[in-house]
């Protein structure tokens, strides 16, 4: 294998010298929910790298043969052990230094039943005025909770929020 400009092509790959295998490296999709129930939002405490003992929401990568939705509902029952219902794309957040794109859905809960997974060291449900900012795990968590926030405490509609990371 040897980087290089395909023929036809515009991006550095890894190509086959012996067949012309192009191996594309694409980004990874990460899907999940931002659960909530009321004035709260329900984190998850990660289990395991990276940014174990941090909090965050039922989220992960999206899986061959599964939908972006199917994807978000599976990792919340998989981390949180819920089934909340979704009720719309709520958040679209850039990452092209690492090649991830996150899509989180708002998504409601019936009640405070969780079953934590094992990639889940506990979950919590978290007052609005509560929630330990400054012991979040991804900023696309963050990026997504200040807007909920803002909306839900100001009354606004809630809307599709977008934003890339720019690493410093």
């Amino acid at each position: 294998m040897q980087r290089c400009v395909p023929e036809h092509d515009t991006h550095e790959r890894w190509v086959c010298s012996a067949c012309a295998f192009i191996d594309y490296e694409n980004p990874k999709i990460i899907t999940g929910v931002l659960p909530v129930l009321g004035d709260e939002v329900l984190l998850c405490q990660r289990a395991i790298e990276p940014q174990k003992g941090l909090w965050t929401i039922p989220s992960g990568f999206m899986e061959n043969n599964e939908t972006v939705e199917a994807g978000a509902l599976r990792e919340a029952h998989e981390e949180a052990g819920i089934h909340p219902k979704i009720q719309q794309l709520y958040c679209l957040y850039n990452l092209p230094h690492i090649g991830q794109v996150y899509l989180l859905y708002l998504a409601t809960l019936d009640s405070k039943e969780t079953d934590p997974g094992i990639e889940t060291q506990a979950t919590a449900f978290f007052k609005l005025d509560a929630i330990p900012w400054d012991q979040l795990a991804f900023s696309a968590v963050s990026f997504a909770l200040k807007q909920y926030v803002s909306e839900y405490l100001n009354g606004k509609p809630f809307q599709l929020h977008t934003e890339t990371f720019k690493p410093e």
